[in-house]
Formats: structure tokens, C-alpha cells, sequence
């Protein structure tokens, strides 16, 4: 018994010790990464993985993956405002093109490219192979680390709040992330340990194991820096938000039609959202643009006065106007693909709505209303009394009750609100308590970059509610909804209506269990694969007596007495060894 233990232990030993050239994998992996496709040279045990040309190829290449991987999350993040971006584009070239799909698939293939790269190179260190980075590759490197950073540079400098919704999007990721960055670094593990043992240089060894230690530490400690809404205690959850369609249901038929807000209703809808200008007649009627190119034909039906302002235009020339065909031929949100026939129909011969049409709805069907008020420009009639020609719909010309009215606009807000009290005056600005108060207000209307559980719970102490707007993705409701928010102005009202508890929430002590396991976990793997590089390093280096020679990619022999060990041993193997070791001292 205790002879067939030793064997068993000897012959373990053995495999442990033999260095193994899976040829075939081995060719394939510097063929693809430096098209050597013949000759692949193994680094000498003592030896660097690389020369100095390489080895600051592979920097740049981690450099690349790294920005590579920062711009593909920063616009996967921001897809919550693609619409913006490319009716910002629209405006500025003045023709419609989904730019933003074009830069997120430009994103993916730069990521996808430096990935596969950094992967080869991963498995040929971790083969105990030499990088040799082929010179086309290298170039398109630098095409990849290049086009990211002006793109996201250009990006800053447009979308500056890009950046904040980044680190919204970290409450949510974050834990996964840490979980995802401390897995990375535990695979690592092996190739580092493997060419730290072999280097001879000191200085070399030294610094790759400060950066490895670095990032790993960082890692580990990345939790204590952490904030997330969504990480509380259990029973200390809110209601969901309600949701206020954004001019409708943007996504189902043409924005701030009277179809469109139909379609918010029947998506459970609580509010509805628009824009209102004042015909030159003194008509008020819906439409957000300054001008009506973008969401009417007025380049059909008056060539002449596309770039004359909507509130140029009587109520008689809007209503002879086409306020859907566009929604079907730019499909903004690549969702009017998805309408069945009768509504495809109904959505081209949508036509500008008014303010009475759309109070009228909101009146039968019992929702909330918030709008913003356009002042006419110069010259125009109702210039001065736009308010008063507002509030006389409101409350004469519609069956829509003044409390179920969101008062936006800032101007004049003490004479609204002595001409009509009921109103509930609601802020487009965070402002101080005191002010907010004295002005009556009772709810903020706030883009949701500014979203803060602290402040929603410091206005909620004093009655005043929050809206947070835009909000499209479920991930960023989620997030509302953890940090109690009371309701958010969305173009999806018909999918974030079917979310029933936010994508992440965790309690404080399930996190903790989480962070704790993950970084323990992997400090044990890492430790044991340190320790097993060293003893098998160690031992090699006993067994042969001397230092490995490399000869025509292989490993000299070793002492004839040993040969049958070797025989023994790996034989059966299906594996080409390229050195067989020692059982015995």
C-alpha cells in the first residue's frame, strides 16, 4: 500500500514538473498575433518575455484595451440619450442619420479587436512563448487607441453630462464590476507568477509585480469607496416611480401628437409631457423645435419658410401640416418597424396638436400635465400675454381640472398663481428651501443627471416631490427608484411599466459577504498559483542541476538515468513534452 502511495506521488510529481508545447495551439497563437505561423520562440527561463520594441508594443496594446473598454462603456452607458445626440446632429447637419448605433458599433469593433489581441497575448506569456506583435497589428492599434480618444474627447466637449451619467451608471455596475476586475486579475495570475520566477532581473521582476499588486489592491479595496442607492436594507424600499410620458410615447408614434399621447395612456402613463407655442393667431399647440423642419413637411407645403419660427405660423397653416410621415421614414428609436398596419396609418396622418386636444385627453383620462411654455419672440401678439393666453385654456376651453396641472414655467409665477391657486407650481431649478416655500412649489422638475437620494429625501421632508427627466433605460430607473424618486418623465413607458422591482439590490450585509468572498477567494488562488510557480521553478532548476538550455525550441536532455522515468511517466501522454523532470533527489 504504502509502495503504490509513493508511485502515485512520484508519477504526480513528475507531471507537475514537465513543461508541455501544446504545438498546434501554440502556432495558431503566434500566427494570429504575429503571423509567424512556422517559427515560434519559447523565452528563455531566465529571460524576458520580450524585447524592449515588444514589450512597449504590449504596453501600448493593454493602453489600447484599456481606453478601448472606457469608451465602449461610456456610450454603451449613454444610450439613454441617443435620441438627443442624433437630433443634435440632425440639426447641425441638416439630415437624419443614427449616428449614435454608428459610433457604438465603431466602439464594439475597436474593443473586440484589442481584446482578441490582448487575449493571444495573454495565452502565448502564459504558453512561456515570446511576443512578437506583427507591424499590422500594431497599426491598427494605434487606429483603435487613436480614434477612442478623440471620440471620446469630442464627446466631452459636446456632452459633457455624458460623464455623469457614467457615474450613475457605477451604482448600479460597480458591484459586478469589482467582482468582474477581481476575476481578471486572478487569471492573470499565472502568466505573471510564470515569467516573475524566470526573470533574472531584479529590477524587472520588481516592477511587474508593483503594478500587478497595485491594480490587484485597488481592486480589493474598491468597495470601500463605493455608494449605490440600490445597496439598503430590506423593507426600505419605496414605491416605483410613476411614470410621465415625454411628449407621449415617443417611441410608439410621432412625438407631441395626440396618438402619441394616446399610446402613453394605454402604457399606464400617470402624466403627460409636452411643449407649447402660441400661434400667431393666439392658438397654443404643441411642438418642442423652434422651427417645424424636423417634425412636419414644411419644406412640401411651404418650400419657402422652413426656417421661419413656429410661432410665426397661424393655426390654420400648423393644421394644414403632416406631423407623422417623418417618424416613419427617420424611425428615430428604430421602433416604428414594430407597428402593425392601422397604426403605421394612423401614425402618417398625424397632424400638429393643440393645446386644447391634448388638456382635453388628459381631463377624460385623469392624468397629470407638465409643459414647457415658449415665449413668442418679437413682434408677435401674444408676445406679452402668452401666459394669460395659456391659463385662459386651461381653464376655459378644456375639461382638464387646474390641480391636475404641473406649472412649469417661471415667469410670472406669483400672478399665476393668484389667478389660479389650484395649480400645482412645480421648479425646473434646485433651489434653496426657503425660496422653493415661498413660491408655493410643490415638486421639482430636474434633469436626472442631478440626481441625489440625499436632496430627494431633504424636499420630501417639506412635501415637495421630485420628477427626474429623461429617464428610457431600465437601469437608470432602477436607480431613481432606489434613491425614492416620485415619478420620471420617459420616451419607454411601455417597457419601464413592466419592470416590477429594480435590476440590482442588495442589503448592506449581503454586499459585504460578496466583497469579502470574492477578494478572499482570489487571494487564495493567487497565493497558490505564486507558490506552485516557485516550487516548480525551484525544483526544475535542482533536477537538472544547472540552468535549461534552449535548443531549436526544446529543452536539452537531461541525464541518461532519468530517461526511463520520463518514459514512464508521460507516454501515455497525448501532449508533446518538452522537458521531463526528476522524481527523486
Amino acid at each position: 500500500m504504502a509502495s503504490t502511495v509513493s508511485q502515485w506521488f512520484r508519477s504526480l510529481r513528475v507531471k507537475l514538473l514537465q513543461r508541455y508545447e501544446h504545438q498546434p495551439f501554440v502556432s495558431c497563437l503566434a500566427g494570429l498575433y504575429g503571423c509567424q505561423w512556422r517559427h515560434n520562440k519559447r523565452s528563455q527561463p531566465e529571460g524576458c518575455c520580450c524585447n524592449k520594441l515588444e514589450g512597449a508594443s504590449f504596453a501600448v496594446l493593454v493602453a489600447a484595451f484599456c481606453l478601448t473598454l472606457l469608451f465602449l462603456y461610456f456610450w454603451g452607458q449613454a444610450k439613454n440619450d441617443y435620441n438627443d445626440f442624433d437630433w443634435f446632429n440632425f440639426g447641425n447637419l441638416g439630415f437624419w442619420f443614427p449616428w449614435s448605433v454608428v459610433l457604438l458599433a465603431v466602439a464594439v469593433v475597436f474593443f473586440t479587436y484589442v481584446t482578441v489581441l490582448v487575449l493571444l497575448a495573454v495565452c502565448l506569456l502564459s504558453e512561456g512563448q515570446k511576443l512578437y506583435l506583427h507591424w499590422s497589428h500594431k497599426i491598427g492599434i494605434l487606429v483603435s487607441l487613436t480614434v477612442s480618444v478623440i471620440a471620446m474627447a469630442v464627446l466631452s466637449n459636446l456632452w459633457s453630462k455624458e460623464w455623469r451619467t457614467l457615474l450613475l451608471s457605477f451604482q448600479i455596475t460597480a458591484p459586478f464590476l469589482h467582482v468582474g476586475g477581481v476575476l481578471l486579475m486572478t487569471s492573470l495570475a499565472w502568466p505573471v507568477a510564470l515569467h516573475f520566477f524566470r526573470m533574472k532581473s531584479r529590477v524587472r521582476r520588481g516592477l511587474m509585480m508593483a503594478v500587478y499588486l497595485t491594480v490587484l489592491l485597488s481592486l480589493y479595496l474598491v468597495p470601500l469607496g463605493l455608494y449605490s442607492p440600490c445597496i439598503k436594507e430590506k423593507g426600505t424600499l419605496g414605491p416605483a416611480p410613476a411614470l410621465i410620458g415625454h411628449r407621449g410615447a415617443p417611441m410608439l408614434a410621432p412625438e407631441n401628437t395626440l396618438m402619441s399621447f394616446e399610446k402613453a395612456v394605454e402604457a399606464g402613463c400617470d402624466g403627460l409631457e409636452t411643449d407649447v407655442t402660441i400661434s400667431f393667431d393666439g392658438v397654443p399647440f404643441l411642438m418642442h423645435d423652434y422651427t417645424l423642419q424636423r417634425t412636419t413637411n414644411i419644406h412640401e407645403v411651404f418650400p419657402n419658410r422652413t426656417n421661419t419660427p413656429a410661432a410665426r405660423f397661424t393655426w390654420n397653416e400648423l393644421e394644414s401640416l403632416n406631423a407623422g410621415d417623418w417618424f416613419l421614414s427617420h424611425n428615430p428609436f428604430g421602433t416604428a418597424g414594430s407597428l402593425d398596419a392601422d397604426d403605421r396609418q394612423r401614425a402618417g396622418n398625424q397632424s400638429v396638436c393643440s393645446l386644447q386636444a391634448f388638456l382635453q385627453l388628459a381631463g377624460q383620462t385623469g392624468k397629470l400635465v407638465i409643459f414647457d411654455l415658449y415665449r413668442p419672440p418679437r413682434d408677435h401678439p401674444f408676445r406679452d400675454t402668452w401666459i394669460q393666453r395659456t391659463l385662459e385654456v386651461i381653464q376655459n376651453e378644456s375639461s382638464i381640472h387646474s390641480s391636475q396641472v404641473l406649472w412649469l414655467p417661471s415667469n410670472l409665477r406669483a400672478l399665476v398663481q393668484e389667478l389660479d391657486p389650484e395649480l400645482q407650481q412645480t421648479s425646473g431649478s434646485r433651489l434653496p428651501l426657503e425660496e422653493l416655500q415661498s413660491n408655493h412649489i410643490v415638486k421639482l422638475n430636474l434633469d436626472y443627471t442631478s440626481m441625489s437620494a440625499e436632496l430627494i429625501r431633504e424636499y420630501a421632508a417639506v412635501n415637495i416631490t421630485t420628477n427626474l427627466y429623461v429617464i428610457s433605460q431600465p437601469w437608470l430607473y432602477s436607480v431613481a427608484w432606489c434613491a425614492g424618486v416620485h415619478s420620471v418623465t420617459t420616451n419607454a413607458p411601455q417597457l419601464l411599466s413592466t419592470i416590477s422591482s429594480p435590476l440590482f439590490i442588495m442589503s448592506p450585509d449581503e454586499y459585504k459577504l460578496m466583497w469579502i468572498l470574492t477578494d478572499l477567494m482570489s487571494f487564495v488562488l493567487i497565493l497558490l498559483i505564486f507558490f506552485f510557480h516557485r516550487w516548480r521553478e525551484r525544483e526544475l532548476a535542482f533536477c537538472t542541476g544547472s540552468r535549461i538550455k534552449m535548443e531549436g525550441g526544446t529543452y536539452s536532455k537531461f541525464k541518461k538515468e532519468l530517461s526511463d522515468i520520463w518514459s514512464v511517466s508521460s507516454g501515455n501522454s497525448e501532449k508533446t513534452p518538452s522537458l521531463a523532470a526528476v522524481t527523486e533527489h
